[in-house]
Order: structure tokens, then sequence, then C-alpha cells
């Protein structure tokens, strides 16, 4: 345990290394530790170090580790959402990064409208096309982009996707290239409640090639919690 905050701190170092590389403030790079796996002592510890965004997968798991820390770290929902869940975290997560359907949107928007809350989403793309993984096509995001214009309780903050795993991250580099490419078109376009600030892209084996192709948000898991290097 007493590993995590020079693990920590090392993928820090790593992301302004990959940042330098590119020319990016390392200022524009959220780092979000995945505490799926780990318990409440090694999140201590991580926030011991300055950390203060927590992604996790399991609806149930979200809302245990919420309870304890609320007010001291934001937490994000990162995993598959199932509809049936939406109510027990719109105004709780600070940011639901896997919105991946028309159905899953409409339920945000009505559980946050009871809940008088805005939440902040990011629409799941599925860049890859791998069957086993969940995500919007682009006529999907598209389409959850424009109904989004009549919604009051929810704002789209951006993208985000999941690259196949690849021992050499730069076979999935064009993942994350498509997915920013993504972002900036979208962007340049203007849609009611929709901003496209952030990209949520790259793991613990490849965000130094995700912040290189400008990922605004990585989500790091094994390489805080459980590398002993």
């Amino acid at each position: 345990m007493s590993s995590i905050c020079e693990n920590y701190n090392s993928v820090l170092s790593r992301i302004r290394n990959a940042c330098e590389k590119v020319g990016r403030n390392p200022r524009e790079v959220t780092l979000v530790a995945v505490s799926k796996t780990v318990g409440i002592d090694e999140m201590n510890l991580a926030m011991q170090c300055g950390c203060l965004d927590f992604g996790e997968n399991r609806v149930q798991d979200f809302l245990k580790k919420h309870e304890v820390f609320e007010g001291r770290a934001r937490f994000h929902m990162i995993g598959h959402l199932q509809t049936n869940k939406v109510r027990n975290i719109v105004g709780k997560a600070s940011l639901i990064h896997s919105v991946d359907s028309m159905r899953l949107l409409e339920e945000i928007e009505h559980r946050a409208a009871i809940a008088n809350v805005v939440q902040d989403i990011l629409i799941q793309v599925d860049v890859s096309g791998e069957e086993s993984k969940f995500g919007a096509a682009y006529d999907e995001m598209m389409e959850m982009i424009e109904a989004n214009e009549n919604n009051r309780n929810v704002r789209i903050r951006g993208l985000m996707t999941m690259a196949p795993y690849d021992e050499d991250p730069e076979k999935v580099r064009w993942v994350f290239r498509k997915l920013k490419a993504l972002q900036v078109d979208t962007r340049s376009k203007t849609f009611y409640n929709t901003s496209m600030e952030y990209t949520s892209m790259g793991m613990s084996n490849d965000f130094e090639v995700a912040v290189e192709e400008g990922a605004d948000i990585v989500r790091v898991g094994s390489s805080i919690f459980h590398d002993t290097h």
C-alpha cells in the first residue's frame, strides 16, 4: 500500500512527459484513479497524495465509497450503467462517462429533473467497432446530442471511448485520434446543452498514447493501485 503514492506520482510524471512531447499543458489532463478493485484505506492513501478524482464501475461500490468520501472527492461513473440504477447515481456523480444509448440519456434526464439537478455526462462512443465494447455509433451519438438540446437537466461535456487492449499501445493510437477528431468536429457545431470539453480515453496500458492524441481525462487503476515497481 505504501507504494500507492509513488505510483500515483509516477503516473502524473508520465502524463507530464507525454504532454511535453506534444506541446500540451499537463494541467489540461485530469487523472481519474480507477478504484473499482480497492477499498477505503487505499483510496485514503491516494487522497493523501493529492488524488481527488475516483472512477467506479459498479453502482453498489460507487454509492458505498461516495458515502464515505462525499465532499472530499469527486466520483466518476465509468462502468456500463443500467437504466434501473440511474436514480441512485444522478446528482452524486461528478461525471457519468458511459452514456451509450438514447434510452439511458432519457432516463438520466428524467431522474435528474425529479432530483432537480443538472447531471454532467459523456457519450461513450464505440470507435473500434469491437462487438464486446459498449458504445454508440456515430449516428447514434449525433442523435443523442440533437435530442439533448431539449433536455434541461443533462449537459453533454464530451466523449468517452475504450480502446481494445493491446500490449503495444501504438496499435490503438488510431482509436484515440479518431475520438479526438470526433470531439473537435462536434465542437465546431453549435448544440444547446453540449460543450464537448472533454475526451475521456486511455487506461493503464495506453494512457500516454491517449494523452499524446489529446485525452483530457485518463482512467488509470492498476498502475496506481497494483503496480509495485
